[in-house]
């Protein structure tokens, strides 16, 4: 489930710290590297884990790979999540996806 993989992802404090950071600015995994105290591959590994997850987008520019914020694969997650596990959210969600024609 893509929602198990995003959660996943937000449970290591280095990743949502290297979110925050993309949050502000693009950054290679080098420029993501040198604010932490880890090697290369331990950030290498990081960025997988949130690009797996859909949230960052790695695009590659000549040799480096520049990672940005995924934005709209968090709020979708974390909307679907509050939609399940809230009992209005859950009603919401019900009428929201019904049609104009059913209402009727």
């Amino acid at each position: 489930m893509p929602a198990d993989r995003v959660f996943e992802a937000l449970a290591s404090t280095p990743r949502r710290q290297i979110l925050a950071y993309l949050s502000a600015q693009e950054l290679t995994a080098g420029e993501i590297a040198g604010r932490f105290e880890m090697s290369a591959p331990a950030i290498s590994r990081h960025l997988s884990v949130l690009t797996a997850a859909g949230l960052v987008i790695g695009e590659r520019h000549g040799q480096f790979v520049r990672y940005r914020l995924n934005p709209e694969s968090l709020l979708n997650t974390l909307l679907g999540y509050a939609f399940e596990v809230c009992p209005t959210g859950s009603k919401l969600k019900r009428e929201v996806l019904e049609s104009p024609e059913k209402k009727s």
